[in-house]
């Protein structure tokens, strides 16, 4: 299934405007999203994306244990659960619509980066609402909680770049957004998923209210030239 190869499955797919490959291996650029696939995670496959990164470039490679090469130095592992809505029946949570749900385009990107990088820096970059529909909330000015969509497949749209600035915690924006999210989604035909860290002790049990069910764990494994 393509969401067992997601990054690979999207380059080629939905996102291949983002793809830049040779061979057997393709990248996100790096001001988009700091995520990598091969086609087999090889040696040969390996080498060709070290040929893809700059040196001191830290990428990730989501799933199947890559080979070990001497191009490439290898992080810490990072385990997370990929969880998805199931096909049907398909039953939406109740949403708060009194709370203003704004779109944001890539003029908001520079705030987008600026909320991230408080919540949790290091995966959001400056071109990565290019990757698809993005909606925040607003206090005055101030981009106050956001949501939107990372990695692409036909039929299936990645829920991400949910966060909260910690002064405006515990008020049910996270969820409202992802459950706009998911409104969105479904009205389009769309399958929601997400990932989330398989250590996050409180996101996990939220995203089960939503009705998400874990599909498996998934491994990302940095890797850098």
């Amino acid at each position: 299934m393509m969401l067992d190869h997601l990054p690979w499955h999207a380059l080629h797919t939905e996102h291949a405007r983002f793809a830049v490959s040779t061979g057997s291996a393709s990248r996100y650029p790096e001001d988009v999203t700091p995520f990598a696939a091969t086609s087999d995670y090889s040696a040969k496959s390996m080498k060709e994306l070290a040929t893809l990164l700059a040196p001191g470039e830290t990428t990730y490679l989501m799933g199947d244990k890559p080979a070990m090469v001497a191009d490439l130095n290898y992080g810490e592992i990072f385990p997370c659960l990929q969880m998805t809505l199931p096909d049907s029946p398909r039953s939406l949570p109740d949403n708060d619509h009194t709370v203003s749900v704004v779109p944001l385009t890539n003029d908001d990107a520079r705030a987008m980066l600026e909320l991230t990088n408080v919540a949790f820096p290091g995966f959001f970059r400056i071109r990565t609402c290019e990757m698809g529909t993005y909606f925040g909330i607003r206090l005055g000015n101030d981009l106050i909680a956001m949501a939107g969509e990372r990695m692409a497949l036909p039929g299936y749209r990645e829920i991400s770049g949910v966060c909260t600035h910690p002064a405006h915690r515990g008020k049910g924006y996270a969820v409202h957004l992802i459950a706009h999210l998911m409104e969105e989604h479904a009205q389009a035909g769309m399958r929601s998923f997400l990932h989330v860290s398989s250590a996050n002790a409180t996101a996990i049990p939220i995203y089960r209210r939503l009705g998400f069910i874990i599909r498996r764990e998934v491994l990302l494994y940095p890797v850098s030239r």
